[in-house]
């Protein structure tokens, strides 16, 4: 292991709050693996890269030699993380929950390294606290402590119900951590609340507290809000190597640093170094084939660059294409699009030109009339063979 104060050097990079850093650093101290604990529900089948900031820096404290507990919280799932909701969660069943969780396994080993890597289900030890558990653990926290959450607090303000069972939801977090005896739990700045319940529960268990590690939310593709499928501002980890690309070569320049420091293994001083010697649209194109290698392959990420490059080179796409303008968001079938857009002349000339393979976005054919076409980022349109355009968001 490298010695204590250069491994808090590394962990500190890319992450928002240590709470609190002494004591990590006297963990640290200490010559031991240490128990890192990160919680995942799987409430949607696929991870994106949203996701991937918590499993990058799980990876930096494996290679640093201490050992990850990644818990795959099938229980806690059923009941639903209120975290930043305005309302009450839709349950999962039980069987919706396992479905989702198949995934999970196979893909976190995208980033984590397997040998060093503890899969957990918090339902192994959850299940079995049992009604005198469960109301032993509901002892340790009043409602006032709870009303102290932001969107507790807001919701109660504004008369929206709160359901018991989303009181139970970080006390039964917190006991993950007790049951595992985690020295380091981490979570994105929206879940703080969720970790300190965890090190004020270890305590009242006669533990020694963990040390929380905050991590910023990655901002999605549109460069405003926090990745989420919801907002359609996502890139999967499943998705295939020239899509993902090509999602990764239009986000901005400023935006494409901080991805660099959350999701590879560049510290800040290569960073810097590649600010210095790289031009901005080459660094792009490094981060986006560092990203696909990991992914999927190198030779797929080779492949997925030269897409791009021949599909988006001056010789493909003309510069002086004519742009259209939409508002942000715009979605629309893609016969429909056309249309709309003043590109075909009618709904059915639209259809017949994409049944015929004459549309192609982003460089990929588009086959589907009633694909759905969605505008977050410029879109580069082929119609037919002479026509090309340029898709604005506003």
């Amino acid at each position: 292991m490298p010695s204590p104060e250069e491994q808090l050097r590394l962990i500190k990079q890319g992450t928002s709050e240590i709470i609190e850093e002494e004591e990590l650093l006297k963990k640290l101290k200490e010559g031991r693996p240490l128990r890192i604990k990160a919680g995942f529900d799987p409430t949607a089948p696929d991870l994106h890269l949203g996701h991937s900031v918590l499993l990058q820096k799980l990876r930096q404290f494996q290679i640093l030699g201490h050992e990850v507990y990644f818990v795959i919280g099938d229980f806690t799932a059923m009941i639903g993380d209120p975290t930043g909701r305005s309302e009450t969660r839709p349950p999962l069943s039980r069987e919706e929950v396992l479905e989702n969780a198949k995934t999970y396994e196979h893909q976190v080993f995208k980033v984590l390294i397997p040998e060093k890597t503890n899969i957990v289900f918090n339902s192994s030890w959850l299940y079995h606290l049992g009604v005198e558990g469960i109301l032993k653990l509901a002892g340790q926290y009043t409602v006032a402590r709870m009303l102290e959450r932001d969107d507790f607090s807001k919701r109660f303000k504004e008369g929206v119900p709160i359901h018991i069972h989303e009181f139970l939801y970080p006390l039964l977090q917190g006991y993950d951590s007790v049951f595992l005896r985690a020295d380091v739990e981490l979570g994105g700045t929206d879940q703080k609340f969720n970790l300190l319940v965890g090190r004020d529960l270890q305590r009242a268990y006669g533990q020694e507290p963990q040390v929380c590690i905050t991590l910023p939310l990655l901002v999605g593709l549109d460069g405003v809000r926090k990745m989420s499928k919801s907002y359609r501002n996502y890139l999967g980890l499943t998705e295939e190597p020239n899509q993902m690309f090509g999602k990764l070569m239009s986000i901005s320049d400023d935006l494409m640093w901080e991805y660099y420091l959350l999701l590879t293994d560049y510290g800040e001083e290569d960073i810097q170094k590649l600010k210095r010697e790289m031009h901005p649209m080459e660094a792009k194109k490094n981060l986006a084939h560092t990203i696909v290698s990991r992914y999927h392959s190198r030779q797929e990420a080779d492949r997925a660059r030269e897409f791009f490059e021949k599909t988006f080179s001056h010789r493909e796409f003309p510069e002086d294409a004519i742009c259209i303008k939409v508002k942000s968001g715009y979605l629309q079938k893609a016969y429909e699009f056309l249309f709309e857009l003043g590109i075909e002349n009618s709904k059915n000339s639209a259809r017949r030109l994409i049944e015929g393979g004459g549309l192609r976005i982003n460089g990929e054919k588009v086959e589907d009339p009633n694909q759905e076409i969605e505008v977050y980022q410029e879109l580069k349109l082929q119609v037919g063979k002479k026509r090309f355009y340029r898709i604005l968001p506003t």
